[in-house]
């Protein structure tokens, strides 16, 4: 006899805000472990991206683009520079504000935690195709827009 012991019910499957909060669980254990596992956090791979993808940034301008709290930010960064993947230097425009910049060593870094990402990602959507993960990515960052203003 089948059981449905430990099923949610076909209300909570019909409302996407809980398959999202569900499955956004699933995707945190899956990245926590993944990152744990290299050695990283999470952290030092979205600062890590986005210096590489924006260029040398204040710690305030990090904190805004990787949605990370100010002092979460410090700390990543202290933590990011004691491994030698980011320096902090003066800004030129502006001597009370450090600038950070990605080295090569923190280019490596960030390749081998995308790396990792990428291993992450094909685990926590392996049930998808690459178009539906396209739609499904397309879909969420619509959502996400949308509340972000």
């Amino acid at each position: 006899m089948a059981t449905d012991e430990g099923r949610a019910p076909a209300q909570l499957l019909a409302m996407p805000s809980w398959l999202l909060t569900q499955s956004a669980m699933h995707a945190h254990r899956i990245i926590s472990e993944t990152f744990a596992a290299g050695n990283a956090r999470g952290y030092h791979y979205r600062v890590l991206a986005t210096l590489a993808e924006y260029g040398p940034a204040s710690q305030a301008s990090l904190g805004r683009r990787t949605g990370i709290d100010r002092s979460d930010v410090v700390a990543a960064i202290n933590e990011l520079a004691d491994l030698g993947y980011v320096v902090r230097s003066p800004d030129p425009a502006d001597r009370r504000r450090n600038v950070i910049t990605l080295t090569p060593a923190g280019e490596q870094q960030r390749h081998r935690l995308e790396t990792l990402v990428r291993a992450a990602q094909d685990e926590l959507f392996t049930p998808l195709s690459p178009s539906e993960r396209d739609e499904l990515a397309a879909l969420l960052a619509k959502v996400l827009s949308h509340h972000q203003g």
